[in-house]
């Protein structure tokens, strides 16, 4: 009988902790208590993410200047192999996760850093929104913003080039 009592407590502390991770951001909680382990963890599906990928119609734009048709066939052909090459640079920083970009710490704010900027190996260059966190995105090592291949508001993959530190 003394079995069934903690059985239905060890129920209803998984309960309570499902509900944990259900009212918040986390996809996982584990806890141990001697020879008690219980851990509740949740699957996110980036699916919701895909569609917000899925409006590219920022390389729209580009096609704009169509009027020049000579003009808009070749910077097509670029892009891609610009992505290619920046993606293979050395100083590359890829993008951690999926979620939104964002250039600036509030829309009142300036930029983070602009192409040309200096910054120190830790300093924070943008942020990464997902699922309602915000993710500072760092400095892997000191030198100069060469480029920054994102725009603010952007969603992003995971592995996508974020920026270049030369």
């Amino acid at each position: 009988m003394a079995s069934n009592p903690s059985t239905q407590s060890d129920s209803k502390l998984a309960r309570d902790l499902a509900k944990i991770l259900r009212d918040s951001e986390l996809t996982e909680i584990e806890l141990e208590r001697g020879e008690l382990r219980i851990r509740v963890a949740r699957e996110i599906h980036a699916a919701p993410v895909t569609y917000a990928a899925a409006p590219a119609p920022a390389p729209m734009p580009a096609p704009a200047p169509a009027p020049q048709a000579a003009t808009a066939t070749p910077p097509e052909t670029p892009a891609p192999a610009r992505a290619a090459d920046a993606a293979s640079h050395p100083g590359v920083v890829k993008s951690p996760m999926v979620g939104t970009v964002y250039l600036k710490p509030n829309p009142e704010s300036a930029n983070f850093v602009s192409v040309g900027d200096s910054v120190k190996e830790g300093d924070t260059i943008l942020l990464i929104e997902a699922m309602k966190t915000f993710n500072p995105i760092t400095a892997p090592a000191s030198g100069k913003v060469s480029e920054i291949l994102v725009e603010d508001g952007q969603p992003v993959e995971y592995g996508e080039p974020l920026f270049i530190i030369s």
